[in-house]
């Protein structure tokens, strides 16, 4: 029953912090997303740290230094996930966004499988096929009905399937908490070095909901999202 609980508040808080995100990007139109994902990777390594020194969570510092740099490629890969997802969060509907996300989960599989030459029952085979050609029809239709989002929709699936994959074939003794918080923490400075380049950093200075609740209502509840990654 307990891990029923845990698996039922970490779905619930899983489904908010999309809510969340969709309500900032769409309703308050805040199209900023090295600043918006910055802001989020922020409070990510921020949240990992503090859990970790007070002793909540187990990583381990040799490890993580030492495999700062080979996880570099993991962390291009997730800064393009997050940008493309937050860019196409903003034009899609959520249960459009939450098909796409499926969409790299059963291509990474797949491709996990297949590289380690695993034979797949033919249930998980017929489930992971359609569920692919649904992803790939609905792309089709947003290709032909928002193409402004197709691009950012495609590059959101494919980074993130890349993502999955390096996650599984890298050989390192890191942890899944201690790659969550090496992505965060190259994120963040990745994310904080492209807002001049990109113009978000200026262009935000116009935005008209600086000083409004629901936007920073929006912005705490994206912090409480991040206690999913905490296990208690």
């Amino acid at each position: 029953m307990r891990v029923k609980r845990l698996e039922l508040c970490f779905s619930l808080l899983f489904v908010a912090s999309y809510f969340t995100n969709k309500y900032v990007l769409s309703i308050l139109n805040f199209t900023y997303p090295t600043l918006f994902q910055g802001w989020q990777t922020i409070m990510g390594t921020v949240l990992l740290q503090v859990a970790w020194k007070l002793g909540w969570l187990e990583m381990r510092s040799t490890f993580l230094w030492s495999a700062k740099v080979s996880w570099l490629p993991a962390v291009f890969m997730f800064v393009g996930s997050i940008y493309a997802g937050s860019r196409a969060l903003s034009k899609l509907p959520i249960p459009v966004f939450f098909m796409l996300q499926n969409a790299s989960e059963v291509t990474a599989n797949l491709i996990l499988k297949i590289s380690k030459k695993e034979r797949l029952p033919c249930t998980t085979t017929s489930s992971m096929l359609v569920i692919f050609t649904a992803s790939v029809i609905l792309l089709w239709n947003i290709f032909k009905y928002e193409s402004g989002s197709f691009f950012w929709a495609v590059t959101h699936v494919t980074c993130a399937g890349g993502y999955k994959v390096f996650q599984k074939l890298k050989s390192c003794a890191l942890s899944e908490l201690e790659q969550q918080y090496l992505s965060y923490l190259y994120s963040m400075v990745f994310l904080i070095c492209a807002a001049y380049p990109s113009g978000d950093a200026f262009d935000v200075l116009t935005f008209p909901f600086f000083t409004s609740y629901r936007f920073h209502s929006g912005c705490c509840a994206r912090i409480v999202s991040f206690f999913q990654f905490l296990p208690f």
